[in-house]
């Protein structure tokens, strides 16, 4: 356990404590966390993790944006994707998996390459659907942490593998509590306005 995986998963820890919460400041924290992840995969041949923490920085800058002025100027509310978007998720996410695997198989040194590149794809599939709001970011997280904590695990990033296992339970509250913001916001839009004289 070194300084840097201490501090990357201090980081990251605040930073998906805050997204459950519904937080923007989620995206700042996150973007620290991030950064300190990239450099300690690198270390650890981990290079589509390395990949992946690029790609968080980066929509973590736009994720921000957009919660903070998502529609017309207002806040992104908490929602459903709908079952179009979902219906592709899966098939998608096993073949950008395969692929991307089989090139860190065949042009790198790379450790566990398909375990690893499903952590990296399904990570882009749920941060995506973070950035919208919407609440099946949750599950799919909870599949990324599933496959994550042994992985890291057994490159001996045993602090890594523990926040991961923690950030699985968090997935769990978080999902339950986005389902309720949800519920609570088509209630309250649903609900008529009564003019007064």
């Amino acid at each position: 356990m070194t300084p840097l995986e201490i501090a990357a998963n201090a980081f990251t820890a605040v930073a998906i404590f805050l997204a459950g919460r519904n937080s923007v400041h989620t995206w700042w924290t996150g973007i620290i966390g991030c950064t300190l992840f990239g450099i300690l995969f690198a270390q650890s041949r981990l290079y589509a993790d390395v990949v992946l923490q690029v790609f968080f920085v980066g929509t973590s800058i736009l994720g921000w944006w957009r919660w903070l002025h998502g529609r017309q100027g207002a806040p992104l509310p908490v929602t459903h994707a709908g079952w179009r978007t979902l219906g592709w998720i899966a098939p998608a996410g096993l073949a950008a998996t395969a692929i991307y695997g089989a090139l860190l198989h065949h042009f790198t040194n790379a450790y566990a390459p398909f375990i690893d590149s499903a952590v990296l794809v399904f990570s882009v599939i749920a941060q995506l659907l973070m950035m919208q709001r919407r609440i099946e970011n949750w599950p799919v997280w909870l599949l990324v942490n599933t496959i994550a904590v042994p992985l890291y695990a057994s490159r001996e990033l045993y602090l890594t593998a523990v926040l991961y296992g923690a950030f699985w339970v968090n997935a769990i509250v978080s999902w339950i509590w986005w389902r309720k913001l949800a519920a609570r916001d088509a209630t309250a839009k649903a609900a008529p306005v009564i003019e007064t004289a």
